[in-house]
């Protein structure tokens, strides 16, 4: 907690000289990285939409294929392979950032032009593949995909472990209720999971959220909000891409709004975290609403115990009460027995 106070408050106060400023009639201002804005959010908001929209099309990508992998690895895989496909999983969470992001610009980049040239030739009417397409390759498609790798490792292993510490007797008890394997995994350890694999994903998005060289070296940027994938030069940038592109050549007060855009980056991820605890205390294994609560709660009691606990609690009085209705309940019974008979005098030996 004190760590994180001493990171918050140092942000502020060197954000504050900037947020604060006058950018229009400011010369360092007007000049350089920051130049060309009126205000501090003109220049921040598309670099917030930039960070935001290559983390979510990563994301997309990659936390089905990790889920995907660590379902594999826990539920399907021989117990040899498992454990070889998991380590080098994690292998995976051992490359540096600017490995992932030479290993875009060389192989990714190439590997997707065929791609990019069919997507806007058949689907160019959707806005997302519009454009002119880039001839280099150095887009936020490009830039996604890579981002989508590096958070699989994280995605992956917390998943895996998540499924593996599924109830035995939940999984053994779909399966002898006659549930094949996927229907078992869908039925138990899916729901057993939920909030473990929330968490992940969540990871995951923190992790895109902050990546640095692999976006800085893959994509051409530009400081606007484009939800264009193919084209170059129209990629919107992001927050952390941006901080270690134009930090070296930026004057004191430059440099004061590149912090203050890390401020922004900071409670960003402050949100994700606390929206991601928010969900797993949500969808934990053993959580009930409060309305499933107040359900539970009115229906009556289905055994013995809580019938005769129930009644000790509602005292002498209640049992009177209970006694009396139950023999009236006898009496009108025996009532209709009564009349029954005398309506039909020939049954009553039967």
């Amino acid at each position: 907690m004190v760590i994180l106070a001493g990171v918050a408050i140092f942000l502020i106060v060197q954000a504050v000289p900037a947020i604060s400023a006058d950018w229009q009639n400011n010369p360092d201002l007007n000049s350089g990285p920051t130049g060309g804005y009126g205000d501090f959010w003109s220049y921040v908001g598309p670099l917030i939409w930039g960070t935001i929209w290559a983390s979510f099309l990563a994301l997309i990508m990659g936390a089905p294929v990790a889920i995907g992998i660590a379902l594999f690895i826990s539920h399907y895989a021989p117990r040899r392979v498992a454990g070889v496909l998991g380590y080098l999983v994690d292998l995976l969470a051992a490359v540096p950032s600017i490995v992932f992001g030479l290993w875009g610009i060389i192989v990714i980049r190439p590997f997707l032009l065929p791609l990019s040239d069919w997507l806007n030739t058949y689907l160019g009417w959707i806005p997302l593949f519009g454009g002119q397409v880039s001839t280099t390759g150095s887009t936020i498609f490009a830039g996604a995909i890579v981002l989508a790798v590096m958070i699989l490792p994280i995605i992956t292993s917390i998943s895996r472990e998540i499924f593996l510490q599924t109830p035995r007797l939940h999984e053994e008890a779909a399966l002898a209720l006659g549930a094949t394997k996927w229907e078992m995994i869908r039925l138990a350890v899916f729901p057993y999971a939920r909030s473990g694999i929330v968490s992940a994903t969540l990871l995951g998005l923190g992790r895109a959220l902050g990546e640095t060289m692999a976006i800085a070296l893959i994509i051409s940027p530009a400081i606007l909000v484009s939800v264009r994938m193919l084209t170059e030069g129209e990629n919107s940038q992001t927050i952390a891409a941006n901080i270690a592109l134009n930090f070296p050549i930026a004057t004191t007060l430059q440099r004061e709004a590149l912090i203050a855009t890390g401020l922004l980056l900071f409670v960003i991820s402050l949100a994700v975290n606390m929206i991601a605890r928010w969900i797993t205390a949500r969808s934990a294994p053993g959580t009930v609403s409060k309305r499933k609560k107040r359900r539970i709660t009115q229906l009556p009691p289905s055994d013995s115990a809580t019938v005769l606990a129930a009644d000790a609690a509602k005292g002498p009085v209640a049992h009177r009460d209970a006694d009396a209705a139950a023999e009236d309940e006898v009496i009108g019974d025996s009532d209709e027995v009564d009349i029954e008979r005398d309506r039909n005098p020939e049954g009553r030996d039967q």
